[in-house]
């Protein structure tokens, strides 16, 4: 069986196959991100406090929940794909994300029970996001002949990864209106997206029967679940630690996670119909491309959190944004990472078709890793020209490496196997992207635990803030600084105002306390130190990745392909 029919269905269908599928990988990766920027307003309007230590699970979970069921799902989705047909498990998750959505954004609670519905929609959301990511590009090699499929799926990939990215921007622009704007932008978009999937698009492949793996499905969700979740609460503070990496609570979910995925892989080499082909990783091509795909996704989330802090928490308000208006044009000045990726997408996945992906790949992650060394290099204080350069060669980088990778794996698997492997692939993406909030956010918060308490007892004396009072502050978890930070909020008047000890200052005090300088100028320093872990961690896995993708071999397409 060929990859696409020919005749009438032939270009006219392929056409329709790109354009519906970009539509909703685009929607799907712009919501994992939306929430990220308008969390404050978010928060507003159900009436919580995002800095109070008690709703830091709220956040963590309005965020963690789309991306924990985007990467524990896919591969399971995929494998459905296979068997009843990817267009229909496609087309229904286009109205799930649908329905979500509009569910989001009539939240009719307020307090813990508002966060508790929009987290539960959140997950019903990512379902269908879910279901989108894993069957889009399998639809696409199904549709498209070896000639162009680089170029379908870079426009695909690099779309989706622009999504990420745009979502902060949208984030910041509709939080400007109402918090609720944030999930009604989804709403008609993705009832015309449905309509048009169900109407328009047809499987191309026959879908094979099969068992359901059921054993496999579980150990394999409930492993992945535990594992990403317990990494990411190794982030909250513990018995006067800084972070919870001693907990037995995280310890255990991290042993437990491991043993379910290690049962996992036994019950994969047991099963006559396993749910993951663990047989794909003896394909170079496919094992080094999806490797490299892991490795740049972990340093590529951590880029957005790690940037979205230094942007909200210390640049912007030292150049004269005020702290609530930091959180759009945060999501503005980081447009040249976006740039960089629409640039980069189309171009390299088209040229991948006619020289391969491992000169594109490995050259862009080249240029990732080296970016992250620039970045690593700049003052906190940057110069802002300097560093867009960055960010657009990051996003050249990033667009010359996905679009070829993502066509090579695919390209690499048998036709019977492709939505198995577009959940594979998914999966690692998405778990990178997981991954990064619990390692990222614990190298940042060890770089600020070694610095940050006396540096900001001492500033708080400075102002009058009496010793005690100082003191008490700055023995705070770090991770409160951080999401403040990130949330875009100046903590400082926050946590004085709360007990009135920001009245009795001296007014010339409490002015300077809670101007755009002094917090900013307070963190800059124990922040930088962070930085430096941050960045060099991620240029490491950067260079590793590089590294994995030139070891993928020489072109490599399945040989149903040269039939």
């Amino acid at each position: 069986m060929t990859a696409v029919d020919t005749g009438v269905r032939g270009d006219r269908y392929k056409w329709t196959a790109l354009s519906n599928t970009t539509l909703g990988v685009f929607m799907a990766t712009l919501d994992g991100s939306i929430v990220i920027i308008s969390m404050p307003a978010i928060f507003r309007g159900i009436g919580l406090d995002p800095l109070s230590p008690h709703n830091i699970g709220y956040l963590l979970w309005m965020i963690l929940g789309y991306l924990l069921v985007a990467a524990v799902l896919v591969v399971a989705l995929g494998r459905l794909g296979d068997m009843f047909g990817r267009v229909k498990l496609y087309n229904l998750g286009f109205m799930i994300f649908s329905v979500a959505s509009l569910a989001l954004s009539v939240d009719p609670f307020r307090g813990g029970s508002g966060a508790l519905y929009l987290i539960g929609w959140r997950v019903i959301q990512g379902i269908g996001g879910a279901m989108l990511t894993a069957n889009s590009a399998a639809i696409l090699t199904d549709a498209f002949p070896l000639e162009q499929r680089g170029m379908a799926l870079g426009i695909n990939q690099i779309t989706a990864l622009a999504g990420q990215f745009l979502g902060l921007l949208a984030g910041g622009l509709l939080a400007e209106v109402h918090w609720r704007a944030v999930f009604w932008v989804s709403v008609p978009i993705g009832i015309v997206g449905t309509i048009w999937s169900y109407r328009s698009l047809r499987e191309v492949s026959t879908p094979r029967s099969a068992r359901i793996d059921w054993l496999g499905n579980l150990t394999f969700v409930v492993g992945t679940i535990t594992l990403l979740a317990s990494i990411t609460y190794g982030i909250q503070p513990y018995r006067g630690h800084a972070t919870g990496w001693t907990s037995p609570y995280v310890l255990g979910g991290i042993s437990t996670g491991v043993l379910l995925l290690v049962a996992f892989c036994v019950v994969e080499t047991r099963v006559a119909e396993p749910m993951l082909r663990l047989g794909l990783f003896r394909i170079r091509a496919f094992a080094a491309g999806n490797l490299a795909a892991l490795l740049t996704a972990i340093a590529r989330g951590g880029m957005q959190f790690m940037l979205i802090i230094w942007l909200q928490g210390i640049w912007l308000p030292l150049h004269g944004y005020a702290y609530e208006r930091t959180p759009l044009w945060a999501g503005i000045y980081m447009l040249p990472l976006t740039f960089g990726f629409l640039v980069a997408g189309p171009v390299s996945g088209y040229l991948s078709d006619r020289f391969g992906a491992r000169l594109f790949s490995t050259g862009g992650l080249g240029i990732v890793c080296l970016s992250f060394i620039g970045l690593l290099a700049l003052p906190v204080n940057f110069s802002y020209p300097l560093f867009a350069a960055l960010l657009f060669a990051s996003g050249i980088g990033q667009g010359m490496f996905s679009a070829p990778n993502t066509s090579a794996i695919m390209s690499s698997v048998p036709s019977g196997s492709r939505g198995v492997a577009s959940g594979m692939r998914s999966t690692f993406q998405n778990s990178g992207t997981a991954l990064s909030i619990g390692v990222f956010f614990s190298l940042m918060i060890a770089g600020l635990a070694s610095s940050l308490p006396h540096t900001l007892s001492a500033g708080l004396e400075a102002q009058s803030v009496p010793a005690a009072d100082a003191t008490h502050v700055a023995q705070l978890p770090p991770v409160s600084t951080l999401f403040a930070a990130f949330l875009g909020n100046n903590p400082i008047g926050h946590l004085l105002g709360s007990n009135g000890l920001l009245d009795s200052l001296p007014a010339q005090n409490r002015q300077t306390l809670t101007g755009k300088a002094f917090f900013p100028e307070l963190v800059s320093g124990p922040f930088h130190h962070g930085l430096v872990l941050v960045f060099t961690a991620a240029a490491v896995m950067a260079a590793i990745a590089a590294l994995g993708s030139a070891l993928r071999g020489n072109r490599y397409v399945h040989i149903e392909e040269k039939s």
